[in-house]
């Protein structure tokens, strides 16, 4: 059996409840926010610098996490849970 190579993990937030015309742009190593009202973003970007410091006490960044671990701690961080 072919063994499948994983490449490298992306985040990509997109916030579609803007009602204003501000361009809301949050970037960091291995995750992308865009859009969203300014309490959505924040939120958004809340919930990711707070995976991304996770995984960093373990030694790990959003790209060479394994998926379900990265879907584990955006759950956990998730303001709404």
């Amino acid at each position: 059996m072919a063994k499948i190579k994983r490449t490298a993990n992306h985040l990509l937030g997109i916030g579609l409840d803007s009602k204003d015309t501000h361009k809301r742009i949050t970037q960091g190593e291995g995750f992308n926010l865009v859009g969203g009202s300014a309490e959505t973003h924040e939120k958004m970007t809340e919930t990711v610098i707070k995976t991304v410091e996770d995984l960093g006490r373990r030694g790990r960044t959003i790209t060479e996490a394994h998926p379900e671990e990265i879907a584990e701690l955006l759950r956990k961080h998730n303001p709404e849970s």
